[in-house]
């Protein structure tokens, strides 16, 4: 049996203010060619596969779409909720799309009700069966109670539900044994997390422990968006797109695993297309705009944080003038650290008169002294008040 993990699709995010919806509609026909070449068997999803707890309607649509194309390849689908879906609304109808091959574990009444698959006979000669099991995104606070945990903490909400699959997994091993894989939408130490996960911390949110997960045959982990390795049968397949800068680096992809009579064989990875390349630049104004090394920055997403000792004036029309999709421009003046020390009334408390004023307030806002049109502005606009003040 084969295998697809993938999580995190976030279907209708944005980045910076860029719509994705085409770049998602890409990585769907990458994980349908994925799926038709390597014979998958089924497609796990480990939760986000929304963005939004709402998704537009043009959102929904394109989740139809992929799993219709999906089942159409003949691979079931097998699905968690995570912290950005609504757990009612993803799995609804989900007793009626079971026949059509699409599996969802949205509900901590189905925590320990499997998809069983069978894998023929092991070595021993005994039946082998395959149990999906599914573990949604859990807050503590709603479900502490219905799964008897001590407390409302990640920690002891999880490890309630993986007793419940253990649980399960002992009844069924007296007829046959079984190999089981979990999806669980979760914070697994040892995780290296990125900007565009929101923060766990809210709601009591803690990481849990690998050993939570000892015992299975894999566990497919969701929402972290770096694909990663914790174990050898503990991994994270990460986002299938980049949705923050600190991803720049990340190579996207999935896990492709293959389950036999006796266990996980092998874990290999399979590689998506970045339908853009992520530039994360730094320097002066004018050096950015000399480099011939950036050239391949040019047809980017761009962010861009410019070291100039004073803010070039219309920086981000004249890097637009080069790097066209700038979408984040950001300022650290050399020698700030020094002049961050003192504060800004200390710093114009030895102002000599009021134009000196007027432009060290100048400065301070936008972080470029003024240049001479402008303090000729500035002093005919305090003589005129001098004036007005004097005929009074």
């Amino acid at each position: 049996m084969r295998l697809l993990h993938t999580s995190d699709w976030h279907l209708g995010r944005s980045f910076h203010g860029v719509g994705m919806l085409d770049a998602q509609r890409a990585f769907v026909d990458q994980l349908v060619a994925a799926v038709e070449r390597d014979s998958v068997d089924v497609v796990l999803i480990a939760g986000d596969v929304y963005d939004r707890a709402l998704p537009g309607v043009d959102v929904v649509h394109l989740l139809d779409d992929a799993l219709v194309r999906l089942t159409a390849t003949g691979a079931k689908v097998f699905l968690t909720s995570g912290n950005h879906d609504s757990a009612i609304r993803l799995g609804f109808a989900s007793r009626l799309l079971e026949r059509g091959g699409v599996h969802l574990r949205t509900r901590v009444e189905d925590l320990d009700h499997p998809l069983l698959l069978p894998l023929g006979t092991d070595a021993a000669g005994k039946e082998a069966v395959l149990a999906l099991y599914g573990i949604p995104w859990l807050e503590p606070r709603l479900v502490a109670e219905q799964l008897g945990a001590d407390t409302a903490s990640h920690f002891e909400v999880t490890r309630a539900a993986t007793a419940l699959v253990r649980e399960d997994i002992s009844r069924r091993a007296a007829s046959a044994r079984v190999h089981p894989v979990v999806l669980a939408h979760t914070f697994a130490s040892g995780g290296i997390s990125s900007d565009s996960e929101r923060d766990l911390s809210i709601g009591g949110v803690g990481a849990v422990p690998l050993d939570l997960f000892n015992g299975f045959s894999y566990t497919a982990l969701g929402h972290l968006h770096g694909r990663q390795k914790l174990s050898d049968s503990v991994r994270y397949s990460g986002s299938p797109l980049a949705y923050s800068f600190s991803e720049s680096t990340h190579q996207k992809g999935a896990w492709l695993v293959d389950v036999g009579p006796d266990g996980v064989t092998s874990v290999a990875e399979v590689l998506w297309e970045a339908p853009r390349s992520l530039a994360v630049l730094r320097g002066t104004l004018e050096d950015l705009l000399a480099e011939p090394g950036h050239a391949w920055a040019e047809a980017a997403y761009c962010q861009i944080t410019l070291t100039d000792a004073q803010r070039p004036a219309r920086a981000m029309e004249r890097l637009r003038a080069r790097f066209p999709d700038t979408l984040v421009l950001a300022f650290d003046p050399q020698g700030a650290a020094a002049a961050s020390q003192a504060t800004y009334s200390s710093r114009l408390a030895g102002a000599p008169d009021d134009l000196a004023l007027c432009c060290g307030f100048l400065e301070h806002v936008r972080g470029r002294d003024a240049d001479q049109a402008e303090k000729a502005a500035l002093a005919a606009a305090l003589e005129n008040v001098r004036l007005l003040e004097a005929s009074r």
